[in-house]
């Protein structure tokens, strides 16, 4: 079994409000682009002279990268010697300028993470954090309430699912990244922050909620009717593994008949914690191979001693069950071990590695890998189709109903018999 370093397999499709939280995952560059410019009238003198690269510039850049970098460094000293607002911000230049190198990869999971989102990053996986308490949508036109977690500042304020933040203490969000609302809505615990808020047959209204340090457990479990044990894995973080095992002694303490796992909206986490969740339900076997540019492959085994390696098995998927959540989603499937009810999953089948950059400057988050099932089947941009296919519409959220849960419970009573 290959040695575990903390590789990510998030894809941040839904994400927690944070001291300031994960944006959808992805960096996502827009750009205007002015065609005939020669149109355009021209205000101002040319420059009659080309620039030189900086000295200081010059003397770091290594030799062998001199002439591709002599444009950027030109780029640099046009922007000190020309724009408008002077001075400008060196460090925001230098940010950016990450930001674009990795954008041009096409990788919508390669980008930067500045020392907020990086440190937010990192707090969000630990499963504490200051905040208002709510699993959120970026990936709209506005910041979206997925649902507030119990008894969170968030639900005690009184915000539903479907909820679109669209001013965040009177200022616009509308054209506003999610990362910067996120950052907007956050802020220390006991501090209070003004949402305006747009729902569906309603006219925009304010709520005022106040912050709170919150505690977000990894695990939810109950038992059901029809003596049926539930869980739901909320994250694959650092703590998820011995809250999970905690969750399953006490529901095999009561002797349920059968089990359904429920990684609806978990976008992720390590790679590590997916295999030690995997070896729960998983007796033997591959759990997941790696495979990386130079062709090379990297398996995971199941780790001996599952818990519930035999118990009759469902899993609930949806659009929001990704990476992490697919490599365990994905073992199930390929063993007959269990049946996946919901609805195809999102499709991140690649692997992330986090990198710190020097004099706390965030951190660059590369994909190193693409990830297989069992089966050596990839999932990137297909997803896993579950067994039985049942969609959640508007409906279902706005009048508490759980059609695919119901599915679940169904399709394991059906199972047993």
């Amino acid at each position: 079994m290959k040695v575990f370093i903390k590789y990510t397999l998030i894809a941040f499709v839904s994400v927690v409000l944070l001291t300031g939280a994960f944006s959808g995952g992805f960096v996502a560059g827009h750009f205007t682009q002015f065609s005939a410019l020669d149109k355009l009238p021209f205000i101002g003198t040319p420059l009659q002279e080309p620039l030189a690269t900086p000295t200081g510039a010059n003397e770091a850049t290594p030799d062998n990268l001199k002439a591709i970098f002599s444009p950027f460094w030109e780029t640099w000293d046009l922007v000190h010697r020309q724009y408008v607002d002077q001075p400008v911000d060196d460090t925001k230049l230098m940010r950016g300028a990450i930001t674009g190198m990795l954008a041009a990869l096409g990788d919508q999971h390669t980008s930067y993470m500045d020392p907020s989102q990086f440190t937010q990053a990192n707090t969000s996986l630990s499963g504490e954090y200051d905040g208002i308490g709510a699993w959120v949508d970026s990936q709209g036109d506005y910041l979206t309430i997925v649902s507030p977690m119990p008894h969170s500042p968030a639900e005690k304020a009184g915000l539903k699912a479907g909820d679109k933040v669209v001013k965040v203490d009177g200022v616009d969000m509308t054209g506003t990244p999610a990362d910067l609302v996120i950052q907007k809505v956050m802020g220390p615990s006991g501090s209070e922050v003004t949402l305006t808020i747009m729902r569906a047959g309603e006219d925009p209204f304010d709520v005022k909620v106040t912050r709170a340090h919150i505690v977000v457990p990894s695990v939810e479990s109950k038992m059901l009717d029809n003596n049926i044990a539930y869980i739901k894995l909320n994250t694959f973080g650092e703590n998820s593994t011995k809250e999970l095992i905690v969750a399953i002694k006490e529901l095999k303490a009561q002797n349920p008949k059968g089990m359904i796992l429920d990684l609806r909206n978990n976008g992720g986490g390590y790679l590590q914690t997916a295999v030690e969740v995997a070896s729960q339900f998983v007796k033997s076997g591959v759990i997941v191979s790696e495979k990386y540019g130079d062709g090379k492959t990297d398996s995971f085994d199941a780790i001996p001693g599952g818990l519930a390696t035999d118990i009759p098995l469902v899993v609930l998927v949806n659009e929001g069950t990704a990476s992490a959540s697919e490599i365990v989603s994905g073992a199930i499937q390929d063993y007959g071990r269990g049946k996946l009810v919901g609805v195809t999953t999102y499709g991140k089948g690649s692997v992330q590695i986090w990198t710190p950059l020097s004099d706390n400057q965030g951190a660059v988050r590369i994909t190193i890998a693409k990830w297989l099932t069992p089966k050596d089947r990839t999932i990137h941009k297909v997803g896993l189709t579950p067994e039985v296919v049942v969609k959640m519409t508007k409906e279902d959220f706005d009048a508490n109903r759980d059609p695919q849960l119901d599915a679940a419970v169904s399709t394991l009573l059906e199972m047993l018999k």
